[in-house]
């Protein structure tokens, strides 16, 4: 989860067709069991090209509601965990590390032949309250902070040693602004200058030489209307690959708002520019908000965005499906009523595929469209360590 985003500005599409209608599946609800998954599931449609498309699950729901649980297992192969990998989710009091939530997540994957993403190893939110109380009073030194940190990676990555597909290792640490830089004032740069990057790709590559490594970030495929994102990041990961640092991957969050306008050919693009340079890329946290009546029903009030929604979905999925190296495509929370948009942003809903009833929407069958036509004609994802 974010909280803030800038403006989006552009409409455009890209090269990838599809051709074949793919008529929405009641059995895609009702089914929990791998075996059963529907053949024209979005997880089913994807594996023929080799991509996994992904959630981010509320461990609060999963096995908890059957209709929540359903659809998770059925309709995804990768999962990410929405909060229960975050620092002050494992370690909520200093020495006490709480692997439980998060192991759950990992056994339901491996149940449902399913692969996870972990999300997030180094951000500036959500890191524990005895953490920041320390610093900010002085009882922990910058650097008794490096070590602690060195240590949350070691143990984290080490606990999930081979049963985690992705990290996303560095969340997050760049300005909006035009140019956008490295933020000076982000809690881990203000403290331990920008080498910190680099050095938590090593520390998760040495607790996990297997895991592909990530950094994840939004706007940084020309979402902000320009690329002074997506430019500042393209350096730095291609600085950290010159120098040898292990990192394998760009995500780019896919969060979007229908009253700002996309261009998916400059998605597309930018995608392209990471894969060039010998990354592989990742939507890692896809969702479409727009303006909405209530936060309870999250009915749009501009019927465009009946058509806005399901399109910039559609434009995100085609960016991905273009590139040969976008290996994975993750929305974030499976229906509106979950989803942390109303939360977040004034007014606002109506993100994800699901309705608050768990209906599917417009998007989704767009994208069963989009995944469906790929088969004949999208490039087969990359191989993927020793996951594939």
């Amino acid at each position: 989860m974010q909280l803030s985003r800038r403006k989006l500005t552009g409409i455009a599409a890209v090269a990838v067709s599809a051709a074949t209608v793919v008529a929405v599946s009641t059995s895609a609800i009702a089914s929990s069991s791998h075996s059963r998954v529907p053949s024209d599931s979005l997880r089913a449609l994807a594996s023929k090209i080799g991509l996994r498309v992904g959630n981010a699950v509320n461990m609060d729901l999963l096995n908890v509601n059957a209709t929540y649980t359903g659809i998770v297992a059925n309709q995804f192969n990768t999962v990410t965990p929405e909060n229960v990998m975050k620092w002050d989710a494992i370690e909520p009091t200093q020495g006490q590390l709480n692997f439980g939530p998060a192991d759950a997540l990992v056994k339901f994957a491996q149940q449902h032949g399913q692969l996870v993403r972990g999300h997030t190893l180094m951000w500036h939110n959500q890191i524990p309250s005895w953490l920041t109380t320390g610093v900010s009073n002085g009882t922990i030194t910058n650097a008794q902070l490096r070590n602690i940190l060195k240590q949350h990676i070691t143990d984290e990555v080490t606990h999930f040693k081979g049963k985690i597909w992705q990290w996303d290792v560095a969340n997050e640490f760049f300005t909006d602004s035009n140019p956008s830089m490295i933020n000076p004032n982000d809690f881990w740069i203000s403290h331990l200058g920008t080498g910190i990057i680099a050095d938590a790709f090593r520390w998760a590559h040495a607790a996990d030489p297997h895991a592909l490594l990530f950094y994840n970030d939004y706007n940084i495929a020309g979402e902000d209307g320009s690329n002074a994102k997506a430019d500042a990041v393209y350096a730095m990961v291609t600085q950290l690959k010159k120098q040898g640092v292990p990192i394998d991957g760009v995500g780019d969050q896919g969060h979007l708002d229908t009253q700002y306008g996309f261009s998916g050919t400059r998605m597309r693009d930018d995608l392209q520019r990471y894969a060039n340079a010998g990354f592989r890329v990742a939507i890692t946290e896809a969702d479409v908000r727009t303006f909405v009546n209530n936060s309870t029903d999250q009915v749009p009030t501009d019927n465009l965005a009946l058509f806005a929604q399901p399109y910039e979905f559609d434009q995100m999925m085609k960016a991905c499906l273009a590139v040969r190296q976008c290996i994975s495509f993750t929305i974030w929370d499976v229906n509106d009523s979950n989803s942390w948009v109303p939360g977040v942003f004034a007014g606002e809903g109506y993100a994800t595929l699901y309705d608050v009833n768990y209906q599917p929407k417009q998007a989704y069958t767009d994208l069963q469209v989009d995944l469906a036509g790929a088969a004949f004609g999208a490039p087969h994802r990359v191989g993927d360590s020793h996951f594939h």
